[in-house]
């Protein structure tokens, strides 16, 4: 026989964990949460008990630990949907935020083997290849490394660590018009960690993303390496049914 537990029965560390939640949802990042002896004083448990949902909000990331000064409430992440094309600087000011870039490398040079497949390129063809760490109120969200095919080259031109890239494309006669994006896992470099100010084997987001012009023609191949924790995507699907078999 199944036990279904009364919300009553909750464990008192999801208690804690829920009001906590909903404390957070009214504060500002880096506002500070009570000590664990304090939360234990107000919901009578014990400090381990009272840990063990702060621990839970740090998983979450929620909220983040400072040795000897406390907890507090964390950053949210960078969040858009995987479905749309939207500029990065255009994300962040929907958020409040102000968008920035570094620009890392801007180079024509030999194209490497998978951009000569995405871009449709003929074998010793070469590359606009641009790198940019991406930022938000001047915290680091991304490496962002793109190639464009060589009609392209006005982009070296561009002042990119202030200028949007596609709003540049724009101006130079290519549309960012659709696009197609992979998402994979993967972990800091040593190069990666020091340019996104994290440390070497933290979690990444990986997307590679081709992105074609009005024409239909291949106008960008770009892979961009999330913080795990500083930026998330927005799924929108479709719930498929099986229709079973049709009845006479």
């Amino acid at each position: 026989m199944t036990n279904h537990a009364h919300p009553d029965f909750a464990p008192r560390y999801y208690t804690i964990e829920q009001a906590l939640r909903a404390r957070i949802a009214d504060l500002q990042p880096h506002d500070a949460l009570p000590s664990e002896s304090e939360l234990a004083k107000e919901f009578g448990v014990s400090r381990m008990t009272a840990r063990a949902a702060v621990v839970r909000l740090v998983a979450d990331g929620l909220v983040y630990r400072e040795p000897g000064r406390g907890t507090f409430v964390a950053t949210p992440p960078t969040r858009r949907r995987a479905d749309s094309l939207v500029r990065f600087s255009q994300e962040m000011r929907a958020q409040g935020r102000r968008p920035s870039s570094r620009i890392v490398s801007s180079q024509t040079r030999a194209a490497r083997q998978i951009e000569l497949a995405r871009l449709r390129l003929e074998p010793g063809d070469q590359v606009v290849a641009i790198t940019r760490v991406r930022l938000a109120d001047a915290v680091p969200i991304a490496l962002e490394r793109s190639a464009f095919p060589t009609t392209a080259a006005g982009l070296l031109d561009c002042d990119l660590a202030n200028e949007s890239l596609h709003e540049a494309l724009a101006d130079l006669g290519f549309v960012p018009t659709i696009g197609h994006a992979s998402l994979s896992a993967g972990n800091a470099g040593d190069l990666e960690a020091e340019l996104l100010e994290v440390e070497p084997g933290v979690a990444l987001l990986v997307e590679q993303r081709l992105i074609l012009d009005q024409n239909g023609d291949p106008l960008e191949f770009t892979e961009s390496r999330y913080i795990g924790d500083r930026y998330a995507l927005d799924v929108t699907f479709d719930v498929q049914h099986d229709q079973g078999p049709t009845q006479p």
